[in-house]
């Protein structure tokens, strides 16, 4: 019962519903969630960790980042948020999308530039 009410106490927040609508298209790292909800590191630590104490994420550590992914392992889960997804309509979620394509964009424009200098 316990493991239920985490699941749906997780998905009562609309920061964690963004983090989980942004995730849908593949894995995160922090600070690409920072950057597209234009909030604070502590902020989106906290709700990782209830949507990873709830069974709806997954993370996986490289190098000194740790990425977040979907975790899809339990049916349920899956089917309650593709349900969930499709009811969070994608103009909602415009705003966040436009700052995280904006944040990696640049992030691979730095890692280019830190290569082209490495290389000389």
């Amino acid at each position: 019962m316990k493991d239920l009410l985490n699941v749906f106490k997780a998905l009562s927040d609309e920061t964690r519903l963004r983090i989980l609508k942004l995730l849908e298209h593949g894995e995160l790292c922090v600070c690409d969630i920072v950057a597209a909800l234009d909030t604070i590191q502590p902020k989106v630590s906290f709700h990782l960790s209830a949507l990873k104490e709830a069974g709806l994420i997954k993370d996986r550590k490289h190098g000194k980042w740790i990425h977040y992914h979907i975790n899809d392992s339990d049916m349920f889960r899956r089917f309650l948020l593709l349900s969930t997804f499709e009811k969070i309509p994608e103009e909602s979620m415009r705003k966040d999308r436009e700052r995280l394509g904006e944040f990696i964009k640049n992030k691979t424009k730095e890692k280019v530039a830190v290569a082209g200098n490495d290389n000389g």
